[in-house]
């Protein structure tokens, strides 16, 4: 060995170990007689979740063909079935409702479950706007009934593994949260992904998983560079976002519908990083990686296909314990996203039917 030489260390890296997730298993959350509005494809996950992983049950449902709404109650083993949601409010019986339409008809359809005093769960996008998104928390405050959106990533355990993770300071300084959401759909103006009069577009379905995780880590977003592209009805195809967090960081965030991206979101900080692999708002894995050499995993600890268990059971444990709000999407939070999605669409010229006059 030269004078210069050092020696070099037999000592192997420590070792990194995750937080384990603070959040109950959803199945030891109290069960509520649930009613679902608008059968589709998310209230079927939502119905046979609830059903397989939790003590809830769907008791009613609504939808505006009555065969439709018995055809779902036939599949799910409910117990009613109605045309109209004034029926289904007048039958009772219920503890809590889920809105499940796509989110042009959200305000519409939440406005009178709240009036009658039924707590809510509402779908993402909350609402179209902020418009309406206050409307309804408003209209929650004053009837003192939970309403929550249904942002089921924030509720998954690794989502709470992540917060603490980010709390601890381990990852330093956050410097950039990147996410993606792109899919494909076909290219057809009756679609609702196209369809201005539904809420169309990528970014209030797909973009609003990325915005709404930038959003948990930075806090509201600011001085927005927006780019973009339409589709032939006039609805976003493509959403590149770059935005400062009120945190402290910058948020770099896109969403297409019309090409499958990685789906993965990282926040990187000046001692590591934090990966959610793709699809980074479902059930997954959470990788943290140290500048030291440190790195550790955690996996979703359920089956990946109950996911939405954990909305329904977070749900329910506020809903019982006579809450109007969870902190884990409070309200503050959905309307800071709402706010941040309605300044993207104003950048690229997007208007729904309705909102020329709002």
């Amino acid at each position: 060995m030269t004078e210069t030489d050092e020696p070099r260390s037999t000592e192997a890296t420590p070792s990194l170990t995750l937080p384990a997730t603070t959040v109950p298993e959803p199945a030891t959350a109290p069960g509520l007689r649930w009613g679902v509005i608008s059968p589709g494809h998310i209230a079927d996950q939502f119905t046979a979740t609830a059903h397989r992983a939790t003590a809830s049950r769907v008791v009613s449902v609504v939808s505006r063909s009555a065969e439709r709404a018995e055809a779902f109650a036939a599949t799910h083993g409910i117990e009613q079935a109605f045309d109209s949601v004034a029926d289904m409010l007048a039958a009772g019986g219920l503890d809590a409702v889920y809105i499940a339409s796509p989110h042009a008809q959200h305000h519409a359809l939440t406005r009178p479950v709240l009036e009658a005093g039924l707590p809510v769960l509402v779908e993402k996008a909350f609402t179209l706007n902020t418009v309406q998104a206050r409307d309804l928390l408003d209209l929650a405050r004053d009837h003192g009934v939970f309403a929550m959106e249904a942002m089921w990533a924030r509720f998954l355990p690794q989502y709470d593994v992540l917060r603490q993770v980010l709390a601890s300071g381990i990852l330093g300084d956050v410097i950039e949260v990147a996410a993606d959401h792109g899919q494909t759909f076909p290219a057809d103006p009756s679609h609702r992904m196209y369809a201005p009069e539904l809420g169309g577009g990528a970014l209030l379905d797909l973009g609003v998983y990325p915005v709404s995780f930038a959003q948990m880590v930075l806090g509201d977003l600011t001085d927005l560079a927006v780019r973009g592209s339409l589709t032939s009805t006039a609805v976003d195809a493509y959403v590149g976002l770059l935005a400062e967090g009120a945190d402290g960081g910058r948020a770099r965030l896109s969403s297409t519908l019309l090409a499958r991206t990685p789906t993965e979101a990282v926040v990187s900080g000046t001692a590591g990083s934090a990966r959610l692999s793709g699809a980074f708002f479902a059930p997954g894995t959470l990788t943290v990686t140290l500048h030291d050499g440190r790195s550790a995993s955690v996996d979703h600890p359920g089956a990946p296909g109950d996911g939405m268990a954990y909305e329904i059971a977070e749900a329910a444990r506020r809903i019982s314990a006579g809450e109007l709000e969870s902190p884990l999407m409070s309200w503050a939070d959905t309307l800071s996203v709402m706010s941040t999605m309605d300044a993207v669409r104003s950048h690229l010229g997007v208007v729904y039917p309705g909102e020329e006059s709002a």
